[in-house]
């Protein structure tokens, strides 16, 4: 897959995961919204109710007391049934009774009891006789219409009494708060709201008369407020407040039902990222097997040709009867195989660690010793470059556990990566330092002035068939294998390195390995 197609698609799912994103986003404030207005709706309706109830209850109790403080029965004129109809008279007396003259008492008396004892019909009909049907209608019709009027008219004027008068309590003596908490509960309980709240009764000077011990809204816009009494007088209006302390919990518990389609699409952005690194890292790996391939075909062309060149000049009888040429073309050809097996053997070795089946084999091992050892060696290659090598001993305690081998494998390899990349026009010079880090490490330095890595190329120099680019030169061969194989090594070994470098001033490779306590 090409580059530019894995970035379009890239480009366009990220677009439209954003977009999932958003919606869900604006549908989740929306059902936000939505719930806010339901909740306030509902609180609205709950108080309306409460505030029916109490002021139901101060009726109630108004009329109550006015009976008890009142026991003598109410005398009343009913109205006049004649053939006309009905003489609609006002209510002549309510309070004191008693002290006032009553016209035509003994006629009203016996129209009460007959009223109230007997039947409408059979009072009509005791009064008038057999009469026609709808005239006995008719004025059963006008005696009830009579006492509905003068019922009504009770009523009014107790009513009338009462606003007049009901303004002037205390609240708290209109206001029994248990119940009104008990009213409060209901109604919410009613329009669907189970839920914790607080409430304050707050008087015409905004003085709080109650509250309950929860109450402690943080700002006014969280309080919900309603008139009690609203018939009262405007400048005496006293206000109940209600205050639900976990009103966000509620709010949010109720679109909890969101969480699951969030949660799918985090899942699915993550396969996004995953799947995405996949195809990169794929597309990258597929890079660097293609540049291997071509490494490697490189690498086996040279000493195969070189080999397959030697052998058929043994073919010449001339070459045979010179024991000079004959020395050199077979001295060719075994290093030449020997190059080639030590390409071979570089590739398996990368394969077996992979695997997990090479095995290290541990001992103790004097790091002093081990450097000299191989400085020595390494030295004549050295100086057939032009170059010069040397080493630097400043510890005292450089016992290590390591693999012997492939430790020595892994300094080799530093060593020729620093020939490799030298400056063509400058004396190659390598320095090699072993010295303590603390008191249980001990670090390994190669240092080279060679042509050094940029430092966006010195992050990935430890990868697999990873190789610096250098644009159209490639004087130098090999795989991209021999850092990689220099990390596992040492990871293997319970120790780090790392390379520090600047492009045109050098290399620098350090080790760090824990040391054997003596």
């Amino acid at each position: 897959m090409r580059k530019s197609t894995i970035w379009t698609l890239t480009l366009v799912l990220i677009a439209t995961f954003l977009g999932l994103l958003v919606l869900q986003i604006n549908y989740l404030e929306e059902m936000v919204k939505m719930r806010n207005e339901q909740f306030s709706e509902a609180v609205k309706r709950s108080l309306y109710q409460v505030t029916r109830s109490l002021e139901t209850e101060e009726t109630k109790r108004y009329l109550e007391e006015d009976l008890m403080n009142n026991p003598t029965p109410l005398y009343y004129s009913y109205p006049k049934i004649n053939e006309l109809g009905v003489e609609n008279n006002s209510l002549s007396t309510i309070r004191g009774a008693k002290s006032k003259k009553i016209l035509e008492a003994e006629a009203i008396e016996e129209i009460r009891k007959d009223y109230t004892n007997e039947k409408p019909e059979l009072y009509l009909s005791k009064r008038h006789g057999k009469n026609s049907i709808s005239k006995t209608s008719s004025e059963l019709q006008n005696a009830l219409k009579g006492r509905y009027l003068y019922q009504r008219e009770i009523l009014d004027y107790l009513i009338l009494d009462q606003l007049s008068s009901a303004g002037t309590k205390p609240l708290d003596e209109r206001i029994n708060f248990y119940q009104l908490k008990d009213y409060l509960r209901i109604e919410l309980l009613n329009n669907g709201l189970n839920l914790i709240f607080e409430f304050a009764v707050v008087d015409k000077d905004n003085k709080i008369v109650y509250k309950t011990s929860g109450y402690n809204p943080k700002s006014d816009e969280e309080v919900f407020t309603r008139i009690i009494f609203p018939n009262d007088p405007p400048n005496k209006y006293s206000y109940l407040k209600v205050y639900f302390t976990n009103k966000k919990h509620y709010i949010y518990e109720s679109i909890s039902f969101m969480i699951p389609s969030f949660i799918f699409t985090g899942v699915l952005l993550l396969t996004f990222i995953f799947t995405i690194y996949s195809v990169v890292r794929q597309k990258k790996l597929s890079e660097m097997r293609n540049d291997f391939i071509n490494n490697m075909t490189h690498e086996f062309k040279t000493p195969v040709s070189t080999i397959s060149l030697a052998a058929q000049m043994l073919k010449d009888p001339a070459v045979m009867k010179s024991p000079t040429m004959f020395q050199h073309i077979s001295g060719v050809i075994i290093d030449e195989t020997k190059r080639l097996s030590f390409q071979v053997d570089k590739v398996l070795q990368m394969s077996l660690f992979d695997k997990q089946k090479a095995t290290l084999k541990l001992r103790e091992v004097k790091l002093s010793e081990l450097l000299t050892s191989v400085v020595s060696t390494f030295k004549l290659k050295v100086e057939q470059f032009g170059g010069s090598i040397t080493i630097d001993i400043k510890t005292d305690n450089d016992l290590v556990y390591i693999d012997e081998m492939h430790f020595t494998n892994v300094i080799f390899n530093l060593l020729d990566n620093a020939i490799k990349y030298s400056k063509p026009e400058v004396p190659l010079t390598l320095k090699v330092t072993l010295l303590n880090e603390g008191a249980d490490k001990v670090q390994v330095t190669i240092e080279d002035n060679g042509i050094g890595i940029k430092k966006e190329n010195i992050k990935r120099i430890f990868e697999r068939f990873y190789r610096v680019p250098t644009g159209n030169v490639h004087n130098v061969k090999g795989f991209g294998l021999g850092l990689a194989y220099v990390k596992k090594i040492i990871t293997d070994l319970k120790g780090t390195i790392r390379a520090e470098s600047e492009l045109g001033l050098g290399t620098k490779f350090i080790i760090t390995l824990s040391t054997i306590k003596q």
